[in-house]
């Protein structure tokens, strides 16, 4: 008979979860407690598996000594990095379930620059007949900051719409969809000429600031930078300072070093820049219980997890 495993879910969609996972009818899977919040989670408790979310997973590893694996709703694992907590289980994080959602999210705004979309409505509102000629992604450069899980899909979105891709990389080059890679020293070769930048690296201590005002300097006048991945990996006051003197044409922003970002804080006011609240790419659900059923099957037949994270990369 195989062994019996534990579950307990601790995340702000716990019922939902156990729902879609229930479905499975799991005979060696028994969901012990499902949880909003840490309080709710008892000491001891006989858990060896934790799905949740990776801020409330943090705060109840220590009174779970007998967790294996932990199975994290987010792509991001900082939380589950911080020094001190202990690191004897697999780690597995949610980076491929938001490919697609950061593919709609980029191209929504590429397009809406290409196309100038704003631009014609303003003319729409004051009665004017607007025919200037729009650009198109068709030609265009885009360069990957990071070749993941998500940048892979964005490359392939890239493609479809016909654009030069350039992909900078820690190791990976097993993208078929990026045209030219870029490694270590390359930085710069990979940062000049983009037409668009686009940053969807982690947060580790490599990562920090690697979007700073060189980097930023290195870019044509025109280009457009969208990050979606951390906030600590931009140099927000050299942002700041691009875009207010125009050294580039535009940003969009999905997340920040501090969230919420503050009132009273000078992106609020920056000329060119669009900021959305962290909402790029969803965690949804039934994407989320999905890609946990898929990791649980493997799990229980001793076969490697999807989506590893290596503690000392931090991703």
């Amino acid at each position: 008979m195989s062994k019996l495993n534990n579950l307990i879910i601790l995340s702000k969609n716990a019922d939902e979860y156990r729902e879609l996972i229930e479905v499975e009818k799991f005979q060696n899977l028994k969901i012990i407690a499902t949880a909003t919040c840490p309080e709710q989670i008892a000491s001891e408790s006989p858990c060896n598996i934790l799905f949740g979310d990776s801020t409330l997973v943090s705060m109840v590893l220590h009174k779970l000594p007998d967790v294996q694996w932990v199975q994290t709703t987010w792509a991001g694992v900082e939380p589950l990095l911080k020094q001190g907590l202990r690191r004897d289980y697999l780690l597995t994080n949610a980076r491929v379930v938001f490919g697609p959602l950061m593919s709609e999210y980029v191209f929504a705004y590429l397009l809406l620059h290409e196309r100038r979309i704003f631009q014609r409505f303003e003319s729409q509102q004051k009665q004017i007949w607007d025919a200037a000629i729009t650009g198109s992604l068709r030609g265009k450069t885009i360069g990957l900051l990071g070749v993941g899980s998500i940048g892979v899909h964005l490359a392939s979105t890239a493609k479809f719409f016909g654009m030069h891709v350039k992909g900078y990389s820690r190791t990976s080059r097993a993208c078929t969809d990026v045209d030219q890679y870029f490694q270590g020293a390359d930085l710069q070769d990979f940062t000049c000429g983009l037409d668009y930048l686009v940053n969807s690296l982690p947060n580790t201590s490599e990562t920090r600031h690697m979007v700073n005002s060189e980097m930023l300097g290195w870019l044509p006048s025109h280009a457009i930078f969208v990050n979606v991945g951390r906030g600590s990996t931009v140099d927000e006051s050299a942002l700041v300072t691009a875009l207010s003197k125009r050294q580039i044409a535009g940003a969009v922003l999905d997340v920040f070093e501090q969230e919420p970002l503050p009132q009273e804080h000078v992106f609020w006011k920056t000329p060119n820049l669009f900021i959305t609240s962290h909402t790029s790419a969803p965690s949804l659900p039934k994407d989320l219980a999905l890609l946990f059923i898929e990791n649980y099957h493997r799990y229980s037949q001793n076969l490697p997890l999807l989506h590893l994270v290596n503690f000392e990369r931090g991703y």
